[in-house]
């Protein structure tokens, strides 16, 4: 389908003020000069600021001109922590909670008070953990086929951080990272911060072009590749066996560091042994409980070569020093009595049950998605508009993503991603008729 040339227009104008090229409050060109200078009817350029105000960035006033909007609270890096209403639907971020949780940590804070020596919770911590914390994860993880010992272990603050360490001790300034063309926002802000150089591979919903990963490893010299191979984060794919034998023999071919984000991996309980089991000297496993317990628990952990254990540790020192010792005897408790198990479970069942609602409200949409993921990927149609979309459904209070702050690379598709883990059932059945009547009734389709 041929793309009608002002919607280049569009596009262009869109990219040039997201990139900051003009500050908050420009004045842009008038309808009429525009119109002169992209060869437009007035009408059409009429249309082109139309649509940038549906999108949110820029503003016009009555006899005044057409000014630029401050995008500072609400950038495509910033997805996870953009402002949504309290009063909205939130399917722009993932927090998936179990009725029932609330009580698990009343519970686990009267054990806590009763039970050990409390005041040494209170003092310093070794760097990566006490050595019953990390035991208690080692013994987690050898039911998602990650069998290692303690002392590869490392105990940090939420996934995040663990992919935050693991960069610090990999990387340097200007160092070529790979990473699929949609990816999760969190490393791509963390790589833009540490001034890492990020090589976008090819995806689709089966996983990333793997051939394409090997011609890059020949032309240039990649440090690393970050990976999501159990339960990719937008696309919910998982790679099968031979894709990851296939991975890792490239990574061993050209010297290349696996960070492997397993952060939703627990929602895929028939999946092939991690990345780590199968090339453990070049894997830095990092995953946590913020997904599949609770965010605010602020636990991860990140399981390392030996070799590379006192690096992590080091970076561990210079960003928070230790994980507080009291949230972690909590997730260690849960950890070893079974809760997290449990949690697990009924979460992946949770997940399922709302993949089976979102399949039947948007049947016929081309929907790329895992049958018990939180998230549901949507490509659109090349003229669909996703800015004004997720701007009519924030008018609506329900807040989407679209693709921006999940692409690395500098064309950005065309889809919304849609979060079904942070509200409950009654809002999901409710929200999602509405997401399908916008798109359905694009008007710039």
């Amino acid at each position: 389908m041929r793309v009608p040339k002002y919607k280049g227009v569009v596009d262009a104008l869109a990219a040039q003020i997201r990139d900051g090229r003009w500050p908050a409050g420009h004045r842009l060109p008038t309808h009429r000069r525009l119109a002169a200078d992209e060869g437009i009817a007035v009408v059409t350029a009429s249309r082109v600021y139309a649509e940038l105000e549906a999108m949110g960035l820029v503003s016009s006033e009555q006899g005044r001109g057409t000014f630029v909007r401050d995008l500072a609270a609400a950038t495509g890096d910033d997805v996870d922590q953009r402002e949504v209403a309290v009063d909205a639907i939130d399917l722009s971020f993932n927090y998936p909670a179990i009725p029932g949780q609330a009580d698990l940590l009343r519970q686990a804070l009267r054990d806590l008070a009763t039970a050990g020596d409390l005041e040494a919770l209170l003092r310093y911590q070794p760097h990566r953990g006490r050595v019953q914390d990390r035991a208690a994860v080692a013994h987690h993880l050898r039911r998602r086929g990650l069998d290692v010992g303690r002392e590869r272990a490392l105990i940090v603050n939420g996934a995040q951080h663990g992919l935050t360490v693991a960069a610090m001790a990999l990387f340097q300034p200007g160092d070529v990272v790979a990473v699929d063309a949609l990816t999760y926002p969190g490393f791509i802000v963390l790589a833009r911060t540490l001034g890492l150089e990020l090589a976008p591979l090819p995806v689709t919903g089966d996983g990333p072009d793997l051939d394409a990963l090997e011609q890059l490893c020949r032309r240039r010299r990649v440090r690393a590749v970050y990976a999501m191979p159990t339960m990719h984060n937008p696309l919910g794919c998982v790679l099968d066996a031979s894709q990851r034998a296939q991975l890792v023999a490239i990574a061993s071919r050209y010297d290349v560091t696996i960070i492997e984000d397993a952060s939703y991996a627990y929602l895929a309980d028939d999946s092939p042994p991690p990345l780590a089991t199968l090339a453990p000297d070049l894997t830095v496993y990092v995953s946590g409980l913020s997904k599949s317990i609770a965010p605010g628990l602020r636990i991860g952990f990140v399981i390392a070569p030996t070799a590379l254990v006192p690096a992590l540790e080091r970076a561990i020192r210079a960003t928070t020093w230790h994980t507080p010792a009291i949230t972690a005897a909590i997730a260690t408790r849960w950890l070893t009595d079974g809760t997290v198990e449990r949690l697990e479970t009924q979460k992946r069942d949770d997940a399922r049950l709302r993949q089976s609602i979102a399949a039947d409200v948007l049947a016929g949409l081309p929907l790329v998605r895992h049958p018990s993921s939180y998230f549901v990927w949507l490509p659109l149609p090349q003229d669909a508009r996703p800015d004004r979309i997720a701007a009519a459904l924030a008018g609506q209070r329900i807040a989407v993503s679209t693709a921006e702050p999940f692409a690395t690379t500098p064309t950005v598709p065309h889809a919304l991603r849609l979060a079904l883990g942070s509200v409950g059932i009654p809002e999901l059945r409710a929200a999602l008729p509405v997401v399908r009547t916008e798109i359905d009734n694009d008007p710039y389709r």
